[in-house]
């Protein structure tokens, strides 16, 4: 997680879970935040997560540390949901579990992730059900 702790993702298990590739200084980072933390407000006492993490591929727009971006996540934008370390999405140091999401459900760049906020879905067998592209609004997954 953003403060190094490691997290199992078995601690999701039997929850309907919202991945997503942050960053701080994008275009689409207020209303992102704004509306994945309706959600999360919404819907986290019934099983629902949001995990987001951090990548700084796409035009540096997530160059702080871990403190930085925590202090923007959670105080600025006031995410309460699970902000872990800062992965890489694309590439060959892409993160396993983008890795993974990635396989399953491709985009239009084939299976390259293409800017900040791009979200996946995944129910609760674990099984990713849905890709959403960064300018798919939060609310509208609901």
């Amino acid at each position: 997680d953003i403060r190094g702790n490691d997290v199992s993702l078995s601690d999701y298990s039997g929850k309907v879970v919202l991945i997503v590739n942050v960053a701080s200084k994008c275009g689409l980072t207020q209303s992102n935040y704004k509306e994945l933390n309706v959600l999360y407000e919404k819907y986290k006492n019934q099983g629902f997560e949001i995990l987001a993490f951090p990548c700084n591929q796409f035009a540096g727009q997530e160059p702080g540390t871990n403190e930085q971006i925590q202090e923007v996540a959670c105080t600025m934008f006031k995410a309460e949901f699970p902000i872990f370390d800062k992965v890489e999405v694309n590439g060959k140091n892409a993160a396993p579990l983008c890795k993974f999401l990635k396989s399953e459900k491709g985009g239009y760049f084939g299976d390259a992730i293409k800017w900040n906020f791009t979200k996946f879905l995944v129910n609760k067998e674990g099984k990713v059900v849905e890709r959403y592209a960064p300018t798919t609004s939060p609310l509208k997954i609901e």
